[in-house]
C-alpha cells in the first residue's frame, strides 16, 4: 500500500482510499485496484524503479510527530548512539536468523564478510558514520520504514517470523520504530545508503539488489535515490549506512573518545563486535545471560571490575534468573569494601538495567532501595514495559514489585551464607553492616530477614566474637521474655557500666551495642523471637528472685563487733535521703529520687531517660540546643534511683544536715556522675568548679586532721 502512494504521487496518478486494507488506482481512464502482484509489475516499471531521485513530504502529523520525537522523547543527546547502534544490531540478528534458516540467497552468503557495526567519525566535517552489513532495506523498505514514524519495522519482522511459525531472533531489540528519528537531536541532515540482501524467497534471488539513498533534514522531507555501487562499497553485497552532519554545537560528538564512552556506557553488551575507527570496543561479555556453570571465576571477576569501575575483587557474587513477576537475568556483586566509611559521601546506587543487552537505566534508584546501595551489577528483563524513549520502565507498580523480589532474594542469599560460610559472612558484616541496620529502620516490611542477619557482642562471649538474636535466645531461661541490651562507648565501658551490674550479679547475657544507630535499631525492631527488646537502662527491670532471699538474709544479720560502723541506710533513713536529693538538686533537675536494689558498685543511676545516642542525634538534626550555654541546662529532669548500701550516700545522709555547703555539692555531683554514665552528657567541663570545690573540701579536711594529729604530742620517756 506504501508503494501505491509512492507509485502514484510520483508520477502524478490519482488514487483514493477503498478501505483500511486497499487502495484503487486511477490510470488512464482505468480504475484498478492495487494488489502485491500489481505492486509487482509496478516495482518492475522503469518509469519508478530508475528515477533519478524523488522528493517526498511527510505528512502533517507525521512532521509534528517528528518534531515531538526529535525535541521532546529523549532526556539525553547521547542517547541517539545507542538508539543507532540497536538498529543496527537488529538488522544484523535479521541476517543470522534468515542465514540460520536458509532464507538467504547463496550469492549473498558468499561474498558475506564477518557480521559487524562499523562507526567512522570525522571531527574535521562534523560527521558521524554507522553501518553495518546487515540484513538491508530495499527502497520500498526504505520510504515505508523510515518514512513512517513509529513504524517498526523490526517488530513486524518478529510478526511475520513468528506468523510462518520460524520461532523469532533472540537478540532483537527495537520494539517502537521511533529509535532511527533520535539522530535528528545532533544532525542537520541524515542519509541512509542501503542494500537489502537476497533472499532465497525472492522471485529475483539471484538478480543483483540495487543501492538506495534516503536524506532528510527532518524539516518534512525526505528524498529517496538510487545510487552507484561506489559509494557503498564498505557494505559489501548488504547493510546499512547512516551519515550524520552534526550539527554545530553537537560537532562534540565527532569526537571518537566521547563515542567509545558513550558505547560502553550503553551499548557495550550488543551481540555484535563495534568498532570505532577499526578498535573494536565491546570487549566484555553479557555473562549474565550465559548459565553460571559456563562462566569461569576469571570472567566474573573481569566483569565485576568493568560494571563497579573498580579493581579490587568482590566479595559474595549472585547469579540467578528468575521469571516471577517477569522474566529477569541477573548477576549482582558485593565488594570488599565501600567509601562512605572514609567519609566520600553518600554512595549512588549501584545496579544498572538493561533490557535485551541494552542499558535502559543507568543506576536507577526504584530497582533496590536505597540501603542496598552498596551491591553493583546488572538486571535484565526482555519483558519489562518501557517509556517510549527506552529510557525508564513504563510500569511503576512492576517495578515495586521486581523490586521486593530482588531485595527477598539477596536477605535470603545473605541468610544463607550466615549459616554455611559464618567466618566470611562476619568479614562482610563487619564491613557492610550499617547498611543493613539502615534498611532496618527504612524498610518494615524486611525487617523480620534482616533482623535476623544482625550480628553483636555478648557479655557471655569473648571480645570479638558475633552472636546473633536467635542465638542469644537459645542460651536464655524459658521464662526470660527479654532482650537485653546496652549501648556503651566500647565493651569495658559496657562491662564497667551501673547498668550491667544487675545482669553480673543474676549471670544474664546482655548484647553489646557501640554505635549510635544500634539505638535506633533496637527500638524498631522492638520484639523478636517473642520477646521483647529492652535496653538495660529501663527502670521496669528487676532480676531480684527467690533465690536472692538467701544473700538478702545474710546482709540483714547483726554486724558483729568488729564491724559496728554502720554500712547501709534503713528504710526510712533511704526514704528520708530520696526527699533530701529531691529538695536539694531541685525540680529542674530530677522529677523522682527513689532506691533501687539493682546497683552493687554504683551509688546512682539514671532511668527511664530519653536514650544519649538518640538525644544526641536529635541534636545534630534540629539543632534544638542553639543558644543554651551547656549540657546541664539542655538536659531534662530525670528519674534518680540510689543505692542505699554504697558507702557514699552512707556518708552523704549523714552529713546532709549539718554541711551545708558540701553536701548539696556532692549530691549534684551524684546525679552528674550518673548522667555521664547514661551517655547524657558530652561536654562534662561544666563539671570543673564543682569538682574542684570538693577537692578543696578534701583538702581542707586533710589538712585539719593532719593538724589536729600533730598538736596531740605523746609524753617523752624522759617525763
Amino acid at each position: 500500500l506504501e508503494l501505491c502512494k509512492v507509485y502514484a504521487n510520483s508520477n502524478g496518478i490519482p488514487w483514493q482510499r477503498i478501505d483500511k486494507a486497499s487502495y484503487s488506482i486511477h490510470e488512464s481512464g482505468s480504475s484498478k485496484h492495487f494488489s502485491k502482484a500489481l505492486a509487482r509489475s509496478y516495482v518492475s516499471k522503469s518509469s519508478f524503479v530508475s528515477s533519478p531521485k524523488e522528493t517526498l513530504e511527510f505528512q502533517a502529523e507525521t512532521r509534528k510527530l517528528l518534531d515531538i520525537v526529535t525535541n521532546s522523547i529523549y532526556t539525553d543527546k547521547e542517547v541517539f548512539v545507542r538508539e543507532l547502534i540497536s538498529n543496527a544490531s537488529d538488522a544484523l540478528e535479521k541476517y543470522r536468523f534468515l542465514q540460520s534458516t536458509g532464507s538467504i540467497s547463496s550469492n549473498a552468503e558468499s561474498s558475506a564478510g564477518p557480521l559487524e557495526i562499523n562507526i567512522l567519525t570525522d571531527s574535521t566535517n562534523g560527521t558521524l558514520i554507522i553501518s553495518d552489513n546487515g540484513i538491508g532495506m530495499s527502497r520500498e523498505e526504505l520510504v515505508s520504514n523510515l518514512g513512517t514514524i513509529a513504524r517498526s519495522g523490526t517488530k513486524n519482522f518478529v510478526e511475520q517470523q513468528q506468523k510462518q511459525n520460524n520461532g523469532a531472533a533472540d537478540g532483537i531489540i527495537g520494539q517502537f520504530g521511533v529509535g532511527f528519528y533520535s539522530s535528528f537531536m545532533v544532525s542537520d541532515t541524515v542519509s541512509v545508503d542501503s542494500i537489502p540482501a537476497i533472499l532465497t524467497s525472492t522471485e529475483a534471488s539471484t538478480t543483483k539488489p540495487t543501492p538506495t539513498r534516503w536524506r532528510s533534514d527532518g524539516s518534512g522531507l525526505f528524498t529517496i535515490e538510487q545510487i552507484e555501487e561506489s559509494e557503498v562499497e564498505t557494505l559489501g553485497t548488504h547493510g546499512s549506512k547512516i551519515e550524520m552532519t552534526l550539527k554545530e554545537d553537537c560537532k562534540d560528538f565527532a569526537d571518537p573518545e566521547k563515542i567509545k564512552s558513550i558505547i560502553k556506557k550503553f551499548s557495550s553488551f550488543v551481540a555484535f563486535p563495534v568498532r570505532v575507527n577499526g578498535e573494536l570496543v565491546n570487549t566484555v561479555n553479557a555473562i549474565w545471560t550465559m548459565d553460571k556453570k559456563d562462566v569461569t571465576d576469571t570472567q566474573y571477576d573481569e566483569f565485576y571490575r568493568f560494571i563497579a569501575s573498580s579493581y579490587d575483587k568482590p566479595r559474595y557474587r549472585l547469579h540467578f534468573r528468575t521469571d516471577a513477576p517477569i522474566d529477569l537475568k541477573c548477576l549482582f556483586f558485593v565488594p570488599t569494601f565501600h567509601m562512605e566509611k572514609f567519609g566520600m559521601g553518600r554512595i549512588e546506587q549501584g545496579v544498572n538495567l538493561y533490557s535485551r543487552k541494552v542499558l535502559i537505566e543507568s543506576k536507577p534508584k526504584d530497582l533496590l532501595p536505597e540501603w542496598l546501595r552498596f551491591v553493583k551489577g546488572v538486571v535484565d528483563s526482555e519483558d519489562l514495559p518501557l517509556s517510549l524513549s527506552r529510557e525508564k520502565p513504563q510500569d511503576s507498580k512492576l517495578l515495586a514489585r521486581i523490586r521486593d523480589v530482588l531485595t527477598r532474594k539477596l536477605l535470603r542469599f545473605f541468610d544463607d551464607e550466615l549459616k554455611n560460610n559464618r567466618e566470611k559472612y562476619q568479614e562482610f558484616y563487619i564491613e557492610f553492616s550499617m547498611f543493613l541496620k539502615e534498611g532496618l529502620c527504612q524498610n518494615y516490611a524486611f525487617m523480620d530477614q534482616i533482623s535476623k542477619l544482625l550480628l553483636f557482642e555478648s557479655s557471655a562471649k569473648k571480645e570479638g566474637e558475633l552472636v546473633t538474636l536467635d542465638e542469644y535466645i537459645s542460651r536464655c531461661a524459658p521464662e526470660q521474655k527479654q532482650i537485653y541490651y546496652l549501648l556503651a562507648p566500647n565493651r569495658q565501658s559496657a562491662l564497667k557500666s551501673p547498668y550491667f551490674e544487675t545482669f553480673k550479679k543474676h549471670d544474664k547475657e546482655v548484647i553489646l551495642l557501640y554505635n549510635t544507630i544500634d539505638d535506633f535499631v533496637m527500638t524498631n525492631i522492638k520484639t523478636y523471637g517473642g520477646r521483647t527488646l529492652i535496653s538495660a537502662e529501663n527502670s521496669s527491670i528487676d532480676l531480684e528472685s527467690e533465690t536472692d532471699k538467701k544473700s538478702e538474709e545474710e546482709t540483714d544479720k547483726p554486724a558483729s563487733s568488729e564491724t559496728t560502723k554502720k554500712s547501709s541506710l534503713t528504710d526510712e533513713e533511704a526514704q528520708d535521703l530520696c526527699s533530701w536529693l529531691a529538695s536539694t538538686l531541685g525540680s529542674n533537675k530530677v522529677r523522682q529520687v527513689k532506691v533501687t536494689k539493682r546497683l552493687s558498685d554504683s551509688p546512682a543511676i539514671v532511668t527511664d531517660h530519653e536514650s544519649g545516642a538518640m538525644r544526641r542525634m536529635m541534636k545534630l538534626v534540629e539543632q534544638s540546643n542553639a543558644g543554651k550555654s551547656n549540657d546541664e541546662e539542655s538536659i531534662p529532669p530525670q528519674v534518680l534511683e540510689v543505692n542505699p548500701n554504697h558507702p557514699l550516700l552512707v556518708s552523704l545522709y549523714g552529713i546532709r544536715n549539718n554541711q551545708p555547703v558540701l553536701a548539696p555539692v556532692i549530691a549534684a555531683q551524684v546525679l552528674d556522675n550518673a548522667l555521664l554514665a547514661a551517655g547524657l552528657v558530652e561536654d562534662a567541663r561544666y563539671m570543673l568548679p564543682r569538682l574542684n570545690e570538693i577537692l578543696i573540701t578534701a583538702m581542707q579536711t586533710a589538712v585539719e586532721k593532719s593538724e589536729s594529729s600533730a598538736a596531740v604530742v605523746p609524753p617523752s620517756s624522759s617525763d
